[in-house]
């Protein structure tokens, strides 16, 4: 049962609406969107829906790799949701555990960002063009930076008495990329729009 709004909870079930790994970016609803697109929708929305409450959904993204091991073939998954004022990341990987039914088990987290905890918006686009010379979004690479460190590095100072001289961090970064290969013309779209809504909405 769906947790995202007073109405939505008085609504059936989403029916499946094409097969997992359909192209999510025609559906407006995060709802119809998860039921295209994840292997594993329910957990997913059931995850975000605990924390989202009754709160709006303002924009989302989605994305889903597919892994060959020598185990077979293991499907990361990850949602980004923004409410206006939180950050919302869920994600999800499939484990092999041999004691667990079909020898797998899934991992599934979420995590929630205040919007005032992104420090750095970076958004990169390839733009062509087509056969007619109209133009192109062939592909979008979107950084959400934060200022918590997430790796520190030592710095050499190149003295064998103080051999550490600093120390680099790395911060808690989120990465999201979509191609035409990888998600196709409507994804980049779509998380081209996600993009320049976090951009507007985190405090100057």
């Amino acid at each position: 049962m769906s947790k995202f709004s007073r109405a939505t909870r008085n609504r059936p079930a989403p029916r499946r609406l094409g097969p997992a790994g359909s192209d999510w970016s025609p559906y407006d609803r995060l709802e119809d969107a998860a039921h295209a697109y994840f292997l594993h929708a329910d957990v997913a929305l059931e995850a975000i829906g605990g924390v989202l409450g009754r709160h709006r959904v303002r924009g989302f993204t989605l994305e889903r790799v597919v892994d060959l091991t020598e185990a077979g073939a293991s499907v990361w998954q990850e949602a980004a949701i923004c409410d206006g004022r939180r950050l919302l990341l869920w994600h999800s990987e499939e484990l092999a555990d041999d004691d667990a039914p079909g020898g797998t088990v899934l991992d599934s987290s979420v995590q929630v960002l205040p919007l005032d905890a992104i420090r750095h918006v970076g958004m990169r686009t390839v733009v062509g063009r087509d056969g007619s010379g109209r133009r192109v979004d062939r592909g979008v690479h979107l950084v959400l930076a934060t200022a918590t460190p997430h790796e520190l590095n030592p710095v050499s100072g190149g003295d064998p008495e103080t051999p550490i001289a600093a120390a680099r961090f790395r911060p808690e970064a989120f990465r999201f990329s979509k191609s035409l290969d990888d998600g196709g013309p409507g994804q980049i779209a779509r998380l081209i729009s996600f993009g320049q809504l976090i951009g507007r909405l985190i405090p100057h």
